[in-house]
């Protein structure tokens, strides 16, 4: 399934679409839309409320291995604003075959009416995830199976009984949340800036996307995709790199 440069957009963008890859302003013809890439899974969620798209590409198999999340809004049935956050290698924990990998047991098929979770049920599941960075006082509703993809690695929380416990920082305020909300997948994607991902960068936030499965109100999946500035995101030697892989660490697989 290739990115194709003979793909034309223009019958469902606007003549003032607004692109974006990696918080920057890109026109499509020089963006990663404009290349072939060989896609080896994709998944899309789609947001009636607010007329947006969420897709997850990952091309494990391409000779420049991405993984990207694609979120997009339309009006009056055209695109006005496309956003990516494009990984690939040096950006947060990047591996493309182990998202790809970990992708294959999972299932977000559609969730029956009877048990779909509101609209605000689903976003204030990835809020309290994010919310937590900041204050240890926010209870994150997750269950089983207590595993996230973060890059393409497993971190791994501690499961008792139907909930899940993470590791977090406690003093990070992660900003500027745009959502895609799809009741049918119990699914929410959320794009942010993240502060302090890439060390070389202070506290400036970073282009970060969490796509989110919700099952009976609690995180069930997470996958996300962070770019950073500095290859390896300047985490070598440093007490924050240190520090993660002490804590976050020890939840790999």
């Amino acid at each position: 399934m290739p990115i194709s440069q003979n793909v034309h957009c223009s019958a469902w963008q606007s003549g003032n679409v607004t692109y974006t890859e990696n918080n920057k302003p890109v026109s499509i013809s020089a963006s990663t839309l404009s290349q072939s890439i060989k896609i080896d899974f994709t998944r899309s969620a789609h947001d009636t409320v607010q007329c947006a798209t969420f897709t997850e590409i990952i091309a494990a198999s391409n000779p420049h291995p991405y993984v990207i999340h694609t979120r997009m809004v339309f009006a009056n049935e055209k695109a006005t604003l496309i956003e990516s956050v494009v990984t690939d290698n040096g950006d947060w924990l990047f591996n493309a075959t182990g998202t790809l990998e970990l992708n294959k047991p999972e299932s977000w098929d559609p969730i029956p009416k009877e048990r779909q979770d509101s609209r605000a049920t689903i976003q204030a599941a990835g809020d309290a995830y994010f919310d937590r960075f900041g204050s240890v006082s926010v209870t994150v509703p997750w269950g089983p199976p207590c595993v996230r993809v973060e890059g393409g690695l497993p971190a791994k929380g501690t499961l008792n009984g139907t909930d899940c416990e993470m590791v977090w920082p406690s003093t990070i305020n992660v900003p500027y949340r745009r959502y895609v909300v799809d009741e049918t997948l119990g699914f929410v994607d959320i794009f942010v800036g993240f502060p302090g991902l890439d060390r070389t960068q202070g506290n400036d936030p970073m282009p970060d996307s969490h796509a989110f499965r919700v099952e009976g109100g609690k995180i069930k999946y997470l996958h996300t995709a962070s770019a950073c500035i500095t290859q390896g995101c300047g985490l070598n030697g440093t007490t924050f790199g240190k520090r993660w892989q002490g804590n976050f660490g020890k939840r790999l697989l």
